[in-house]
């Protein structure tokens, strides 16, 4: 079976897309090299196939992203390889330049629209830098999927390219054993937020809302560029009692976790296309611990909280209105949900047949 080398920036502890992607593959017969960072702060990583995990020297801005993708090449040009799978934008350029001095097949695995990310909509500059890229060589590619109908129908349009979807869904398992939080929860109502702290995610109005939710607390998991000034404002707001920040966590820490709550949140702002067309992994991790949801309304959140009666659509981006509607969801007993047919119908197993039909029929 020909070697997969596939690529990301992050530290792959946390990134569930990535692991079961190449899970499926190893599975599948193929041998798999992941590359990606390693962190002071990285959690111990266990997988099956070799895994290489740069430390850099920069860890944010054009320092970061011209020494990985520098560094990365040169990894690519002296390993042995078959197939390469590049993860998002940020890895696209050296992926693209070796599949094409080497004659091997590239795979391209977009998460997000990462040129609409609000950090880079915010940087004009920058983001031109990072479409140029995108222009010269989306084009040329065969082997693209994505997370999303919205998505690949944006890029489809955009650059005339048959875009695959292969949505980013948890495995169907086996109820796990529950844990507990580290603080006080008895008599308590449990918002949940896991994913990255950053811009545009709703965190502040999470905050802001919690204030006026006497018997809730607030649970985020997870770490970011805003994770510093969010602690601030609970400072601030004297809410210390009532917002919590765990950091990161293990996956299989987070699912022990999860199904403890009351309601899970995917607030995204509509900020830039990408979080207009989101359709984030907590929202189905939410579902298969059967926690109902509340999420923004935009397309692809809306449409599985819509197809699957699994929680509300956030009406009004106010903190008044997301508590009104916080209370209004704890309301109905959890078995009023249909969460095992959304379960049953939103798993890898399922989604996984899809991409292994790519890799099976690479051009």
């Amino acid at each position: 079976m020909p070697r997969i080398i596939v690529s990301v920036t992050n530290d792959l502890v946390t990134d569930q897309r990535v692991k079961k992607v190449c899970d499926t593959l190893f599975e599948e017969g193929h041998e798999i090299l992941l590359i990606g960072r390693e962190f002071k702060k990285s959690l111990e990583l266990e997988r099956p196939y070799p895994t290489h995990r740069m430390q850099l020297f920069f860890n944010r801005g054009f320092a970061f992203y011209a020494e990985y993708n520098l560094r990365l090449f040169l990894k690519l040009f002296f390993v042995k390889k078959d197939v390469l799978l590049a993860n998002d934008l940020d890895t696209l350029l050296p992926n693209f330049l070796i599949a094409k001095l080497f004659g091997k097949k590239l795979v391209y695995d977009s998460h997000e629209l990462f040129t609409e990310l609000p950090e880079l909509t915010n940087r004009p500059r920058v983001q031109k830098v990072w479409l140029g890229i995108e222009k010269r060589i989306f084009p040329k590619l065969t082997n693209v999927y994505t997370v999303c109908n919205s998505i690949a129908g944006y890029y489809q349009n955009l650059y005339k390219v048959p875009v695959s979807v292969v949505r980013n869904l948890p495995f169907k398992e086996q109820e796990v054993a529950l844990g507990k939080f580290p603080f006080q929860t008895e008599n308590k109502k449990i918002i949940i937020y896991q994913g990255a702290l950053n811009e545009a995610r709703g965190l502040e109005l999470l905050i802001e809302s919690i204030d006026l939710l006497p018997d809730w607390l607030l649970v985020i998991v997870g770490d970011g560029d805003l994770a510093k000034d969010l602690k601030q404002k609970v400072l601030k707001k004297n809410l210390v009692k009532k917002v919590f920040f765990t950091g990161v966590l293990a996956p299989k820490e987070l699912k022990k976790i999860t199904p403890l709550a009351t309601v899970g949140v995917s607030i995204e702002e509509d900020k830039g296309l990408n979080y207009r067309y989101a359709l984030p992994n907590k929202l189905f991790d939410y579902i298969h611990a059967k926690v109902p949801v509340i999420v923004s309304d935009l397309p692809e959140m809306k449409r599985i909280i819509k197809d699957y009666k699994v929680g509300f659509v956030l009406q009004d981006r106010s903190a008044k209105n997301l508590a009104k509607q916080l209370k209004e969801i704890a309301k109905i007993p959890k078995t009023s949900w249909d969460f095992d047919t959304a379960i049953s119908e939103l798993n890898w197993q399922k989604e996984a047949k899809k991409l292994l039909k790519i890799f099976r029929n690479l051009r």
